[in-house]
Order: C-alpha cells, then structure tokens, then sequence
C-alpha cells in the first residue's frame, strides 16, 4: 500500500523509475537531483516538483538533504473537486520555487508528521492540505520556450534566497539548461551575466535597507555578502559611496 505522505532522504546513487500515480516532492533540507521526462533540475530547500503518473523520473540525493512525498495513488477514493484539483496541478511536469508562506507550512507539517509516522488520517490531510495550498501559492511556469528564459522565475528564486550563497549552476537548473548555455543566452537576454545581475539584485536590496535604516551588519547577512569588507567595497563600487557614508548622508 502506499503511503499518501512520506519524510525521507534520497541516497546519492541515482535511481530511475516510474509509477501510475501522481508525486508532489517537496524540498526540505539539502539537494536532490530530479531529471523528469529528461528535464533535469535541482530541488534544494524550498523548491520542489510535480511528477505526473506513468512519467519516469531519475533521483539521487546529497548528503543530509531531505524531501516531502505526497502520493496520489489511483485507488484511493477522491471528491470531485479533489480530482479537478489533481488533474489542472499535474498537467504536465513542473519544477517550482515554494513562497516563504508555503516554506513554512511544508515545514511544520512535516514535524507533525515525523512526530506522528503512523496516523494515516494525518497524512491524507497533510497532503491535501498542501495541494490546495499549491493552488493559491503557487505560479507554476508555463512550458518553456526554446530559447528564452523565465526571467519572472530567476528573479523569484534570487528574492527567496538572497541570503544565502547562489550559483549560476542553480539558476541554470530553473531554466533547465546546461550552465554554459544558460550564460551565453542570459547574457544575450539580460545585457548582463548572471553573475552580475545577481550582485545587481543583492546591491538593489541592500540600497533599499539603508534606506529603511537597517544595521549594517544585518544588511551584508540579509544580502548575501560574504563579509562586511566584500559588502563595503561592492556598494561603493556601484554606487561611488561607502554604505556608512550613505547612511549618514541619509
């Protein structure tokens, strides 16, 4: 029988298979890899993927990640409205990035659930419950077009995870695209590489918080620079003033 809603962690030998039900697979901590119907990508924490039925799919995780599993086997009983829900989410397959607001329903579910492994009422209404959050939370991207990156999608992704250290690796991964291709054609897109629109977006924010008054040292973590000096010497580069000076000037 299988389990509506499972916590576990993948094992960093890759795995390939299918199954005849539809799969919510949710980012909790660390990496996995997930290739679906050929389209490989990154789910870290706080993004995740819709698998549909009979779709073959390979998996492999890095060390200490964990992932969220709904099931959705075709024997299980479901409302009308359930099933209209089931069919417009798994379309097609997707990658998505999750809002802060679903981050953190994912994850106080997913304590409730370790808490309580085998109530299996829970577990269906755990994974309803996050279903219908997906409707309202969530904008799952459009099939990709050839040739053109969802800037929408970049820009949602570096807004949720500006704190943290962001590569081009992972952004091509949204854009299912090799790193080479995903520069060359950002470049092209954006007038700029991803690496600079990046420190752009980080800048832009930080300008935005002296603004509000934040500390300085709130705003290098808030950020994402890698120290003080690096946050420093970035802002005057771009802007021809130190952040202290700016702030006084304010």
């Amino acid at each position: 029988m299988v389990k509506n809603i499972e916590i576990m962690s993948l094992p960093g030998d890759a795995h390939t298979h299918d199954h005849e039900y539809h799969q919510l697979v949710l980012g909790l901590r660390g990496n996995t890899d997930f290739d679906i119907a050929g389209l490989g990508q990154r789910v870290e924490a706080g993004a995740g993927c819709l698998v549909p039925c009979s779709t073959g799919h390979a998996f492999a995780g890095s060390d200490n990640n964990q992932i969220m599993v709904v099931n959705l086997p075709w024997q299980q009983s479901y409302s009308a409205q359930e099933q209209d829900l089931i069919n417009r989410l798994f379309d097609r397959a997707s990658y998505f990035n999750m809002d802060t607001q679903l981050q953190v329903l994912a994850g106080a579910l997913s304590r409730e659930l370790q808490q309580q492994p085998n109530d299996s009422l829970l577990a269906r209404a755990c994974g309803n419950t996050l279903l219908c959050a997906l409707q309202h939370h969530l904008q799952i991207p459009p099939a990709r077009r050839p040739g053109v990156i969802d800037m929408d999608l970049i820009d949602d992704y570096i807004r949720l995870h500006l704190h943290q250290k962001i590569s081009v690796g992972q952004l091509a991964g949204l854009a299912c695209m090799s790193n080479s291709q995903f520069h060359e054609l950002f470049k092209k897109q954006a007038g700029m590489t991803p690496h600079q629109y990046l420190l752009e977006k980080r800048l832009q924010k930080a300008h935005q918080d002296l603004e509000q008054g934040r500390p300085l040292s709130q705003i290098s973590d808030r950020c994402g620079f890698s120290s003080q000096s690096a946050f420093t010497h970035a802002f005057k580069r771009r802007f021809g003033i130190t952040p202290a000076r700016f702030r006084r000037e304010r």
